[in-house]
């Protein structure tokens, strides 16, 4: 039986080396899914910002909800080999942010996200983004 080099297996996985990774856009979504996350939109921040890529918004019925939807997205992330840059807001968990370089994701409670309205800042479609200019 042949030995396989070192790095010829997924260090995160432990699949084969040339196996497919999910995208990290669906592992985001199936961690808010498993988590029964509401109201979960993607905004396509591309030409807005620099910062990222993408960002998802969710909302969690409680603060406990939103720690634990929050948790699981970290986990699961891990678990498919992306590393997050940051996570703030764990201690309060009424908004929690997850950096995952090119798509962020902040997990709130309702009253929270419609205070800040991000949708409402980031969610510029083509037409709204040239009024803008």
């Amino acid at each position: 039986m042949r030995k396989l080099k070192a790095g010829a297996r997924g260090a995160a996985t432990g699949k084969p080396k040339g196996a497919a990774r999910p995208s990290l856009k669906s592992v985001i979504l199936d961690a808010l899914a498993d988590m029964k996350a509401l109201e979960v939109k993607v905004l396509d921040v591309r030409g807005l910002t620099d910062i990222a890529d993408f960002m998802v918004i969710a909302s969690g019925t409680s603060d406990r909800h939103v720690r634990s939807v929050a948790q699981r997205v970290v986990e699961k992330t891990k678990l498919a080999g992306f590393r997050p840059h940051g996570v703030e807001g764990q201690q309060d968990s009424d908004w929690v942010l997850i950096d995952l370089h090119e798509m962020i994701v902040h997990v709130m409670l309702p009253r929270v996200r419609e205070f800040y309205g991000l949708e409402k800042l980031w969610d510029l479609t083509p037409a709204k983004r040239a009024a803008r200019a």
